[in-house]
């Protein structure tokens, strides 16, 4: 026995020292540890748009590409995370960064004071400066000075706007490069600001008929990747920012976009884009838009049949919660109240994904006006149901799922149906919190080639499609649900 506990003696000091000498040889060097700087995430959550082109956006093997999107992946290549792109409208994007949805932007965020005091800023990463866009017959605006009492097309939130501004011009907000430029073909606008960059790859891109570049702004943009205040990483970012600019890889990304190569023009006609995007903004309808208009239409119409019952109820305390909950559904605008539940509800705990986001939003705008409709059609049947119900001896509940809802049904089908098919369009709106919808894989299409007009049409189709097809079984249920009236 003796024998036996010191032979498992010598075999367990024996593993004590393998497993020591591997510990010693095969272990990490010293510096290893602190190679990755303290702070940074081992997945950083980067915000862009994706639909600015050549900064952010997708090229034809529908991947993420762009000039800041290969730079930041070459910052974090370099840092040892992962990188992960969260697209976010320009609009949304701070918002976003202060709900803790993104950790970091790189959408060509321009340095300035108002900035600087509020979010930790990277050093700059490249600079250009900005260009004054006019008609091409106009010859009354010849620098920034002549653009006093005009209409600038300016993105409201942008550094340009606040140029135009500074000049004397009136504001007249857009939301993309595309848009503008038709604002100043079709006479809306007098002049666009915009970065020399974005400005000469759309012109690359679509041509220069009916627009010319008539002057350079004094000012030079330097952007800046933008984290929220107290971030620890951005020191390592700025220092990997620094050696970018000095073993060239700065110049090769620079080249890449920017170079005589960049500028040759694509060629591409709208409806050859049309075709190419036919799949995506179809399986876009399939995975997101048809089945967040069921989720939400279902879950809207059981809150609209409860918040009927209560608007309907004797107990004033049940009723009264009902009326304000259909006052502020009906008297606040959707977009407000999907931005409210994706971007507000985090800056207090509660933080949802963009599908659930959506679908609470929209399900909550279906109850709330659904719930009227609702209510008229219970109003509609007429008292005497209740009082036969009654006096077969049926209770207040059996009375109303078995004698009184099926009639109301009957009444509420047509309005419910506009609900459906209003909802239906109104996922396009779920675009702004990040929702890859059909109208976002629109967006998405058209950003590199320009071509929205052709894609939006698109894009049109594809709703027109769904909402023709429930339109029809709305018809036929309407018909069927009739067989059972008295006439």
């Amino acid at each position: 026995m003796h024998k036996v506990w010191l032979f498992t003696a010598r075999i367990a000091a024996m593993l004590a020292t393998l497993f020591l000498l591997a510990g010693v040889f095969l272990a990490p060097p010293a510096h290893a540890a602190t190679d990755k700087p303290s702070g940074l995430p081992k997945t950083l959550r980067v915000g862009t748009e994706g639909v600015y082109p050549p900064f952010s956006y997708y090229d034809a093997s529908d991947k993420l590409t762009g000039y800041d999107v290969d730079y930041i992946k070459e910052v974090g290549k370099r840092l040892g995370v992962q990188v992960k792109f969260v697209e976010t409208p320009w609009d949304s994007m701070f918002s976003a960064l202060q709900s803790k949805r993104i950790d970091l932007v790189a959408n060509q965020v321009t340095l300035n004071p108002e900035r600087k005091a509020k979010y930790d800023l990277s050093s700059p990463y490249i600079s250009t400066t900005g260009v004054l866009v006019v008609a091409s017959d106009n010859k009354s605006i010849k620098s920034l000075k002549d653009l006093k009492g005009k209409r600038a097309g300016e993105n409201i939130t942008s550094n340009w706007a606040a140029t135009a501004k500074k000049n004397g011009a009136t504001v007249v907000g857009v939301d993309a490069m595309d848009k503008a430029i038709s604002a100043l073909t079709q006479g809306r606008v007098d002049a666009i600001v915009n970065d020399k960059l974005a400005v000469k790859n759309y012109l690359n891109t679509k041509g220069t008929k009916g627009v010319k570049i008539v002057a350079t702004t004094d000012d030079k943009s330097e952007s800046v990747f933008a984290a929220r205040r107290g971030s620890s990483y951005m020191p390592a970012i700025d220092k990997e920012i620094r050696a970018m600019r000095q073993d060239g890889t700065s110049q090769k990304l620079y080249d890449k976009y920017f170079g005589a190569k960049a500028a040759e023009k694509s060629g591409t006609s709208d409806w050859q884009v049309v075709k190419d995007n036919a799949w995506p903004m179809l399986k876009a309808t399939l995975k997101t838009t048809i089945p967040l208009t069921v989720v939400a239409f279902l879950i809207g119409l059981l809150i609209a049949v409860l918040v009927a019952l209560m608007r309907r109820s004797s107990v004033l305390v049940l009723s009264w919660i009902a009326r304000v909950f259909i006052s502020i559904i009906r008297g606040t605008p959707l977009l407000v109240q999907l931005v409210i539940v994706f971007y507000g509800l985090p800056e207090i705990g509660i933080k949802f994904s963009t599908f659930i986001s959506a679908a609470i939003a929209l399900s909550l705008n279906v109850g709330g006006y659904g719930a009227e409709i609702v209510r008229s059609a219970i109003s509609s049947v007429p008292d005497g149901q209740w009082e036969a119900a009654e006096t077969i001896g049926m209770d207040y509940r059996t009375s109303l799922r078995r004698v009184i809802l099926p009639q109301a049904s009957r009444i509420a089908v047509p309005p419910l149906g506009n609900t459906l098919l209003s909802l239906v369009k109104d996922t396009s709106l779920t675009s702004m919190i990040l929702a890859l919808d059909l109208f976002h894989q629109a967006q998405i299409a058209a950003a590199p080639t320009y071509s929205y007009f052709a894609l939006y049409c698109a894009a049109a189709v594809y709703y027109w499609v769904i909402c023709f097809i429930l339109n029809h079984f709305q018809g036929r249920l309407e018909t069927r649900l009739n067989r059972y009236v008295v006439r």
